[in-house]
C-alpha cells in the first residue's frame, strides 16, 4: 500500500462529510484501541473546613442532538443539510434516525445557532 503524506490525508479528510468523519474516528479508535476524547481534568482537593470545592468546568465542545423532527420534517431536513452539507438522502437518514447527533464537537456559538435553526424548523433538539 502506498504511503500517504500528511497533506494527502488532510485533502482526503476535507472531502468527507461529518458523518463519514465520525465513522472514521470510531473505526480508528476501535482499530488502535485509543480514544479521541479530550482528557478529563481531575478536580482539586476539597478546601479546608470540610466543604467540598465545587468547580464547574465550562464545556467548550457540544453535540447538537436531533431528538425528534416534529411536524415539519421537510423543513428540518433542509436545515440539517445547511448545517452539515450532507446530501438529501443522508440528511433524511439523520432526521429519520432521530435521536441522532447532527453536529459533534461544535463550539458553543455554533451549537446554539444550530439548535435555534433546528427548533425554528420545528425540531426538538438538545445540546450535550
Amino acid at each position: 500500500m502506498a504511503k500517504l503524506s500528511t497533506e494527502e490525508l488532510l485533502d482526503a479528510f476535507k472531502e468527507l462529510t461529518l458523518i463519514e468523519l465520525s465513522e472514521f474516528v470510531k473505526a480508528f479508535e476501535e482499530t488502535f484501541d485509543v480514544t479521541a476524547a479530550a482528557p478529563v481534568a481531575v478536580a482539586a482537593a476539597g478546601a479546608a473546613g470540610g466543604a467540598p470545592a465545587e468547580e464547574v468546568e465550562e464545556k467548550d465542545s457540544f453535540d447538537v442532538v436531533l431528538e425528534a423532527a416534529g411536524d415539519k420534517k421537510i423543513q428540518v431536513i433542509k436545515v440539517v443539510r445547511e448545517l452539515t452539507s450532507l446530501g438529501l438522502g443522508e440528511a433524511k437518514a439523520v432526521v429519520d434516525g432521530a435521536p441522532k447527533a447532527v453536529l459533534e464537537g461544535a463550539n458553543k456559538e455554533t451549537a446554539d445557532k444550530a439548535k435555534a435553526a433546528l427548533e425554528e424548523a420545528g425540531a426538538t433538539v438538545t445540546l450535550k
